[in-house]
């Protein structure tokens, strides 16, 4: 089976986890995760940023979906512990963790995906959670 790597921005997640629409490309994704289609790419940096995003008081998650979904990006998932320096500007200081990571496993061609494409470089492997979907869709 092919695995794509992939580094799932944090509004990927809370948009899976909000929506009621059970087909919206973010579930899709979180399916494909679960299934072991993708694997998550992820630092300790990212990891806690998805816990402290994930918990805010205004997404009411239960603790146990914020778990369970951590546990499974940090057991399946690919840690990155060098990581690559950025060098090119980005509008939001939280945003380049999540596209450093992905610089740091393009040995593996690792695709970032996110809802907010504006706050990272326009380069192949940035794609929104529709394109990664047809890109999983075609190749698997």
């Amino acid at each position: 089976m092919v695995r794509k790597y992939v580094v799932i921005d944090t509004n990927v997640l809370v948009s899976a986890l909000i929506t009621r629409n059970e087909s919206s490309p973010t579930v899709r994704i979180l399916r494909f995760l679960a299934d072991g289609k993708i694997v998550p790419v992820y630092s300790d940096e990212i990891v806690r940023e998805y816990g402290e995003v994930l918990r805010r008081e205004k997404f009411k998650l239960p603790e146990r979906i914020i778990k369970n979904l951590l546990n499974d990006i940090t057991d399946n998932g690919l840690k990155i512990t060098e990581i690559q320096e950025v060098y090119e500007p980005l509008p939001d200081p939280k945003d380049v963790v999540f596209y450093a990571v992905t610089l740091s496993a393009q040995d593996k061609d690792a695709f970032l995906v996110t809802g907010n494409g504006r706050h990272f470089p326009e380069k192949p492997f940035v794609v929104t959670p529709s394109e990664l979907v047809e890109i999983l869709k075609e190749e698997l």
